[in-house]
């Protein structure tokens, strides 16, 4: 398949979005029950303001994929057989949810709705924590099933799609939460970076997986059974026309076999590699320099993201389209 620009920021800024939600709701259950200092204001003033941007950034970077813009809304009127629509349904609910979430902070909603058995008060930021959570992991299995529902893209269709993007977007939030925790909380960041090790090494895991399941898949079809002719050598040399098509710009990448070996290793490297000894790092030294500290979150925060960019492209380009059987040669 021929990866998209507007699709790669789509699914890397809305992951990353759900990913840091889930770390500020996780610091505020954990400060809640005094597990973890108390967080400072400015780490939650930071946090719920970058959260929403990002989804927002991911959907409108959508909009940059579609013929018709203006038609959009139409996106979502199949919800009830579409991934994709139920995905274009609870991505602008979850940024709502979201932008809630920020005024309960931002204009401190501190009254408790609900008083637990042993005194603990939930307030309003608590009770929409714990929606917005159920909506993420609920938008993280739409994204993942836009993909893994499409049994004739061999390379998609595991169960593995769903758990990878959901693992990639909570490794990148908890980096950059733990890169925020950095400049507004320096006490909470060791625990964000633990986390953030955690989860990358799970998403290093399942990535891996994936790797190792499509490099043994066997094409169900080949030239020989698609044309019916026996001979153990058929070579496409043209599509039948002299200059490209549809199917030639939107279903076949177009590029040679290493570019696709660097990009698996530059993305292994980038998105999981690199992070974690950085993460690291921090995680050791963070009795050290509070500037040092913050120069190796960052650098982690950097270095994920342009590998998950890399990653979500050689996802795409992974998927060999069985139509390409027929249109991968111009002339």
């Amino acid at each position: 398949m021929r990866p998209a620009l507007s699709v790669l920021l789509l699914t890397t800024l809305i992951g990353a979005g759900q990913g840091l939600f889930l770390a500020l709701v996780t610091v505020q259950i954990y400060a809640l029950f005094a597990l973890v200092p108390q967080p400072n204001a400015d780490f939650y003033r930071i946090g719920v303001l970058v959260a929403p941007a990002l989804l927002a950034g991911g959907l409108l970077a959508s909009f940059f994929h579609l013929g018709r813009p203006e038609r959009a809304w139409r996106a979502a009127t199949c919800w009830r057989t579409s991934w994709l629509a139920r995905e274009v349904i609870l991505l602008p609910v979850l940024t709502g949810v979201l932008l809630l979430y920020a005024c309960g902070h931002l204009l401190q909603w501190r009254t408790p709705w609900i008083v637990l058995p042993g005194g603990v008060g939930l307030d309003a930021t608590m009770l929409l924590g714990g929606s917005g959570t159920l909506l993420t992991f609920a938008l993280f299995i739409c994204t993942g099933m836009i993909y893994a529902c499409l049994p004739f893209l061999r390379e998609w269709h595991s169960w593995l799609t769903v758990v990878n993007y959901t693992l990639l977007g909570g490794a990148s939030g908890f980096t950059l939460a733990a890169a925020v925790a950095a400049v507004a909380s320096p006490a909470l960041a060791p625990f964000l970076a633990g986390w953030a090790i955690v989860i990358t090494l799970l998403g290093l895991a399942s990535r891996a997986a994936a790797l190792m399941r499509n490099a043994r898949l066997q094409p169900k079809s080949m030239l020989q059974t698609a044309l019916g002719v026996k001979h153990p050598r058929i070579v496409q040399v043209s599509q039948g026309a002299m200059g490209g098509s549809f199917n030639t710009r939107e279903f076949f990448h177009g590029r040679a076999p290493a570019v696709l070996r660097t990009m698996r290793w530059l993305f292994l490297l980038l998105a999981f590699a690199a992070p974690l000894v950085l993460l690291a790092f921090a995680l050791v030294g963070a009795g050290g320099s509070p500037a040092a500290l913050r120069v190796l979150l960052a650098a982690a925060v950097c270095l994920q993201s342009a590998g998950l960019l890399a990653e979500r492209w050689y996802f795409f380009a992974e998927a060999r389209h069985p139509q390409n059987l027929y249109y991968q040669a111009v002339a």
